[in-house]
């Protein structure tokens, strides 16, 4: 019955500084604009695919969420820490090892970084991996390097 999450909102104190942000800094398009309302809405991947709204509301009105963009891996692995330095975005991983690299859940698996928007919410990029899944605790999140390793244990 249920196929995917086709949308999701967030609020967000400067609706322009996050359309700034949501165009210009991550290429979403920007599909429809309320300025008496003070929302804005966006495409992501094709349009009518996946949609993301903002409303504007008064700092302390915002509650921090997460959400996390699909992307191909192979983009994450390859492309997406020099895609977030080029545009001075703040991003981690939960390795705790110092490393700018993407981490992997074992339990998915997926590869995937972490960043944050203008507002503090939590945004990642995130791409499933073939393999099994390993439900090992003490291996949950590791690098793509152990992953491989461990992939087809």
């Amino acid at each position: 019955m249920i196929k995917g999450l086709y949308e999701t909102h967030l609020f967000v104190e400067d609706l322009d500084r996050s359309i700034e942000f949501y165009t210009k800094t991550l290429g979403l398009k920007l599909c429809r604009y309320g300025a008496e309302r003070r929302t804005a809405f966006f495409w992501i991947g094709k349009d009518k695919q996946f949609m993301l709204g903002l409303w504007e509301k008064p700092k302390n009105q915002i509650d921090i969420r997460h959400f996390a963009f699909e992307c191909e891996p192979e983009w994450i692995l390859n492309e997406s820490v020099n895609f977030l330095k080029s545009r001075n975005l703040n991003f981690w991983n939960f390795l705790n090892d110092d490393t700018e690299q993407p981490m992997v859940f074992c339990w998915m698996p997926a590869i995937s970084i972490y960043f944050s928007d203008p507002d503090g919410h939590d945004l990642e990029f995130i791409g499933i991996l073939p393999g099994k899944p390993k439900s090992d605790e003490e291996k949950r999140v590791v690098t793509y390097e152990e992953w491989l390793k461990i992939k087809d244990d």
